[in-house]
């Protein structure tokens, strides 16, 4: 789709200008908030003439034929399972339609706009350069430079937005506009453990075995070889090193540490001595090997040690904080998760798996942006990639868990991307023999994305156990998770040459990672798709996971669920056994 098209189509049109005068002032809102979200205030309002870049998510002329065809190679029943979609392929049906196409572009010419900044190959998101005014003018907002009191963060939003009435239709999303979220104000789902660090000293790399009891340290402090030996994974050795990848998804302006990784493999991995991770870096990330962060720390440390020598990927994704203004970009108008995702969706060949540990609250979230990601990982889900995401670590909601739709009312906050229905996400578990859930484990109800087809039989059989209790306070109806879990306590991180204790859903997903790495690399090796999307093999197949069966999530002034034989929304359908799933899909 070249923007070529774009202005011939706008051409032909220009010349009726009463009609386009009437049409494109047809102002309806898009997206508003009853008032400024919590946390941020207005601090100055922003030069008229200041420049940014605004990004239009145009509408995908075939969307729902890429998630009936994602839903077919993801099937395992289905006869097109493994015969995953192209970029090509996928790029067709993200495409917008021609009358998108040509409404779109006479809407841009009328305000002077001849051509793009940029454009991506199938023509479904559009970048714009324009300033403050022209941006005011278009979508009927007020710009304003706002402050985040906790970290500080300045971000250039508006708390309303509006399109022509005709183009509701053909534009899905706008940014910067309404969503105030920058990856400092999100959550990193971890957090440190210092009264965990005494019972960590003298631990240190020990022979895993598959099927056998991990050692009772395992209950406390968590190692590689902990791991291994919990989820099967400790004889199988990877052959498709030279295909199968696994990517982390970082942000935050957190560097993995090459030396720490050095130091972690000789102390609790020490037959992958020498290994390494290649970084790439997108829209200005960096790689500061000075300033090693735990949360890129925790993630790189534990795929490579659960997948090693399965090549790791480590994203390291710009845009986030500190901010640095320049002459051309003087407020902060960058979106988390879409520079990343714009990214990854532009290379001709991708990682089989990834893992990301961020999110925050479905509620402060613009629907129109929470959709138009989500549907971003359906396109990547439908391309062969398994992607997996932490449930977060506040059980049903932290703080007070009041709605901020007016009602205020007290309702379990769901997160997001932890609620998209297109990724797989992962809970938390802690101790052994048996594990149980961990009291932080995110779990829940989407209130924005319906519950998908591959989840009713398993999450029906939860609601008609639970009855009545919680009632009133989550979407019955809506996406559950977590989907699966895994350890979530006391992970041995190497951060700056020394050992800490690290805890959180953070962990549980790059865990949970490294076993579906695993997997997809013993398929690779025998000539046969990765996995891909894995949500509808996982609930087809839910004895392929270690039933978790006691232990709560609390949040909200309330003791939120509990874990429960079948899936629960505190740890899904359990924690992941590697023979099994290697056994299923040999």
């Amino acid at each position: 789709m070249y923007w070529s098209t774009f202005v011939v189509l706008a051409l032909g049109a220009s010349s009726f200008s009463k009609p386009l005068q009437k049409r494109w002032d047809d102002l309806t809102t898009k997206h508003s908030w009853l008032e400024v979200p919590e946390g941020w205030e207005l601090q100055s309002l922003p030069p008229a003439d200041q420049p940014m870049l605004l990004r239009l998510g145009l509408k995908q002329d075939k969307f729902d034929e890429l998630v009936r065809n994602l839903y077919e190679v993801s099937e395992p029943s289905h006869a097109r399972y493994g015969q995953h979609l192209s970029k090509e392929e996928v790029d067709t049906l993200v495409a917008p339609h021609p009358d998108t196409v040509s409404a779109v572009n006479d809407w841009l010419m009328y305000h002077g706009i001849s051509e793009p900044e940029s454009t991506t190959s199938a023509g479904e998101w559009v970048t714009i350069r324009v300033t403050v005014e022209q941006a005011e003018k278009m979508l009927g907002a007020k710009y304003g430079v706002y402050r985040h009191d906790k970290s500080g963060d300045t971000v250039l939003r508006t708390v309303s937005y509006s399109l022509p009435k005709e183009l509701h239709s053909h534009i899905d999303v706008v940014a910067p506009t309404t969503y105030f979220g920058t990856m400092k104000s999100m959550k990193a789902t971890h957090f440190l453990q210092p009264e965990l660090d005494v019972h960590a000293k003298n631990v240190s790399d020990v022979e895993p075995i598959a099927n056998a009891v991990p050692p009772a340290s395992c209950a406390t402090t968590i190692t590689p070889s902990c791991l291994r030996t919990l989820y099967n994974t400790a004889n199988y050795v990877p052959k498709a090193t030279s295909t199968n990848k696994l990517g982390v998804a970082g942000y935050l302006d957190e560097f993995a540490n090459r030396a720490d990784l050095a130091t972690f493999v000789s102390r609790f991995r020490t037959d992958a001595a020498g290994v390494t991770f290649t970084t790439t870096r997108v829209n200005g990330g960096g790689d500061d090997q000075t300033d090693p962060g735990v949360e890129a720390n925790l993630d790189i440390q534990y795929t490579i040690g659960i997948s090693f020598p399965t090549p790791n990927i480590y994203y390291s994704t710009g845009g986030s904080p500190p901010f640095i203004p320049d002459s051309t970009t003087p407020t902060n108008t960058n979106e988390p998760y879409l520079d990343w995702l714009n990214f990854i969706m532009a290379q001709s060949t991708i990682p089989q798996t990834f893992t990301t540990s961020y999110g925050e609250n479905e509620q402060t979230i613009p629907a129109d942006y929470m959709a138009s990601v989500c549907n971003l990982f359906a396109q990547l889900g439908a391309r062969g990639a398994s992607i997996m995401f932490s449930s977060g670590d506040s059980g049903v909601g932290g703080g007070n868990c009041r709605t901020n739709d007016g009602r205020n009312v007290v309702q379990f906050q769901p997160a997001f991307p932890a609620s998209c229905p297109f990724v797989t996400t992962v809970g938390g578990t802690t101790r052994v023999n048996p594990e149980v859930a961990v009291s932080f484990s995110g779990g829940g109800f989407s209130n924005h994305f319906a519950r998908p087809s591959y989840q009713n039989t398993a999450v029906t059989g939860f609601l008609n156990a639970l009855g009545n209790t919680n009632a009133g306070l989550f979407n019955t109806t809506g996406r559950a998770y977590p989907d699966v879990a895994a350890q979530g306590s006391g992970f041995q991180v190497v951060v700056g040459g020394r050992v800490t204790s690290v805890g959180g859903t953070s962990a549980s997903s790059p865990t949970v990672a490294g076993v579906i790495a695993l997997v997809n690399d013993f398929r690779i090796s025998n000539g046969k798709a990765p996995l891909g999307f894995l949500n509808p093999l996982i609930y087809a197949n839910p004895s392929a996971f270690n039933d978790i069966v006691s232990g709560s999530n609390p949040g909200c002034g309330t003791n939120g669920f509990t874990a429960r034989t079948g899936w629960d929304p505190v740890t899904g359908l359990g924690t992941p056994d590697f023979l099994k799933l290697q056994s299923l899909l040999g």
